[in-house]
């Protein structure tokens, strides 16, 4: 199992493979033996070098909470494997993101004019092909620098329809 961990802002690549009746942790490339018990539902017990440590899971609104020993950390765990989170991770990306047509059709509606603030993942604009109205959506959150279509406008498959910086 491979995971992205950020902690306090800072992502961190955990692999997990099962060894036998343990498990064998490599933390951003690093090898480190583990010995990991869940004792209970959100606790999870585990020894490292001789330490042990329980981390209790405790639900937030869009991470998850974390407290190990007395500390408490803001902790977002994502698959880097599936969709959902390579679209989250799409927040942080710098610079222009491009929105282009996935096939040819038409622009039916602008829901986000250039100029305005957008979220990753809010709808930005429109297109209707063969009968179907599809949602173009922001890469990353940003400001819609440009738009470089507007409504009734015919699109041809990857083509620029605007930009988010």
């Amino acid at each position: 199992m491979i995971f992205e961990v950020i902690i306090e802002g800072r992502t961190r690549r955990v692999e997990l493979m099962r060894a036998g009746s343990s498990w064998q942790c490599r933390l951003d490339g690093k090898d480190f033996p583990a010995d990991v018990t869940f004792p209970q539902p959100g606790v999870l017990s585990i020894l490292v070098d001789g330490k042990s440590y329980e981390i209790k899971q405790q639900p937030a609104q869009g991470e998850t909470g974390v407290v190990i020993g007395q500390e408490y950390f803001n902790v977002i765990v994502r698959d880097p494997r599936s969709l959902a989170a390579r679209r989250r991770a799409g927040d942080d990306i710098q610079g222009v993101r491009k929105i282009t047509a996935p096939m040819p059709g038409k622009v039916v509606r602008i829901l986000a004019p250039a100029g305005t603030a957008v979220e990753a993942g809010q709808p930005v604009l429109v297109i209707e092909a063969m009968k179907m109205q599809n949602e173009l959506k922001s890469p990353k959150k940003g400001t819609v620098k440009k738009l470089n279509v507007g409504e009734g406008t015919a699109v041809e498959a990857g083509q620029t329809l605007a930009e988010v910086e």
